[in-house]
């Protein structure tokens, strides 16, 4: 697939624009989830996803051909969605009920197995209140955390996504899982 992607990106940078439609459809719910998992928010997530793939394309020049794409594309997405959750003030709205139902929001909308009612309730409160202590953990911790739990990339892959040692990952990902543990010792 990386071969398929490669000639793509050498397509794009003879000016064939239609070979980047490709690699959007190929890449676009993958950095969508990364940009949601990082801001919480699906209007967001999609601005940044957006915003990602128009970096990508605009600084395509600078991409090094030795690498792998998808790990130059998802640190793209990442640092903007980091940048984004910087310059943001606090947002009370991301866990907002949705309109017409009772105690409803858009995390509970997760496809769930076939389970009993009361136990996907459940699970789906447990997994809304996970996600909340996640969202908030400081940033840098937050942003190992999701790409290495929630989007299950290798700890060397992540350093290469956020441009730091294998080392500072491994304790982001031990002092993040650390404080969500914390959080989360009374569930």
């Amino acid at each position: 697939m990386e071969t398929m992607i490669k000639q793509k990106i050498k397509e794009v940078k003879k000016g064939d624009q239609s070979a980047f439609e490709d690699i959007v459809s190929f890449y676009q719910n993958k950095v969508y989830h990364i940009c949601l998992r990082m801001v919480g928010n699906s209007y967001e997530a999609e601005d940044l996803a957006q915003e990602a793939f128009i970096r990508a394309y605009t600084n395509l020049h600078t991409f090094d051909e030795k690498r792998k794409f998808s790990t130059w594309l998802y640190r793209i997405a990442t640092n903007l969605s980091i940048d984004r959750i910087r310059k943001k003030k606090p947002d009370y709205h991301l866990d907002a009920e949705v309109r017409g139902t009772e105690g409803l929001d858009m995390y509970s909308q997760l496809a769930a197995d076939q389970a009993l009612p009361e136990e996907e309730v459940e699970s789906l409160e447990l997994q809304t209140y996970i996600h909340k202590e996640i969202l908030a953990l400081p940033p840098k911790y937050r942003s190992v955390i999701v790409l290495r739990y929630l989007d299950e990339l290798a700890l060397q892959e992540i350093a290469e996504v956020l441009d730091i040692p294998v080392g500072t990952v491994k304790t982001r990902v031990h002092r993040g899982r650390e404080a969500l543990r914390k959080r989360l010792r009374h569930v």
